[in-house]
């Protein structure tokens, strides 16, 4: 038994270094690598990606910098932002967008609700960061241990209020994930990336403005996941991999 449990977790190992590789070779990552300027990261949101995994990196391995994030740099952009990046968050407190990707005042435009669930307020302000801002990365950040995604996986059923709403947005993630017959934590791991799956492919059809300047390669909308525990944010393989600059390419592991 143990020695099949080594050999499982010595292909876990290779599958997650071979992901690894490919989404590092296809946003030309560097191993090295800890910063990434900020304007190139406005004009190709490509180079926006990776600004945000460089400084997750440096907040992973406790290398902050914690940039403009001062009075002056707050009263800096009192006319005006230039956000490169949307980022579409749970509304959980331990997941404090700036931070965890060690980013400054004006860097992102944020929306946060239980679940990151959207609706027509969250269309109108996701589209309003791209027309009015010409923010041209969206990122849909799902986190380990949600609480709204474990509330629709056990299916309350008098949920109070206006939680149904959330519960019933979830569900289809939650269905996906128990039809794999796993373990609770692994069910409930599951049910967060399929949910941030479910989010990104809504938006990159949502008509007329979104799903137009997604195909045409304008703007780029991607999924991700953090982990509260190593302060990591895993890029989901699937939403980077489909991208219109990589959906026609030819995979070698």
């Amino acid at each position: 038994m143990k020695k099949i449990l080594s050999i499982g977790i010595v292909l876990a190992s290779c599958l997650a270094t071979a992901q690894t590789s490919k989404m590092d070779k296809l946003l030309n990552l560097e191993k090295d690598a800890y910063f990434a300027d900020r304007d190139s990261a406005y004009v190709d949101p490509y180079y926006g990606l990776k600004k945000l995994i460089y400084g997750n990196k440096r907040f992973a391995q406790n290398k902050s910098i914690s940039p403009r994030q001062t009075e002056a740099d707050l009263k800096n952009t009192k006319l005006g932002q230039k956000p490169f990046a949307t980022i579409i968050g749970c509304a959980d407190s331990r997941v404090p967008n700036e931070i965890i990707f060690d980013q400054g005042v004006g860097d992102l435009f944020i929306t946060r609700t239980a679940g990151q669930v959207m609706a027509e307020a969250s269309y109108g302000t996701i589209e309003y960061a791209s027309v009015a801002l010409n923010t041209k990365l969206i990122v849909v950040l799902g986190h380990q241990s949600c609480g709204a995604v474990d509330a629709a996986m056990k299916l309350p059923e008098n949920p109070p209020g206006h939680v149904v709403t959330l519960i019933n947005a979830i569900k289809p993630a939650t269905i996906k994930a128990k039809q794999a017959n796993l373990s609770d934590s692994e069910e409930l791991d599951l049910a967060v990336t399929a949910n941030v799956v479910e989010q990104v492919n809504l938006l990159r059809n949502l008509e007329p403005l979104l799903s137009r300047r997604f195909e045409s390669g304008e703007l780029l909308i991607v999924g991700a996941v953090y982990n509260i525990e190593s302060g990591k944010v895993e890029f989901i393989e699937e939403t980077i991999t489909s991208l219109p600059k990589f959906k026609n390419m030819a995979y070698n592991d």
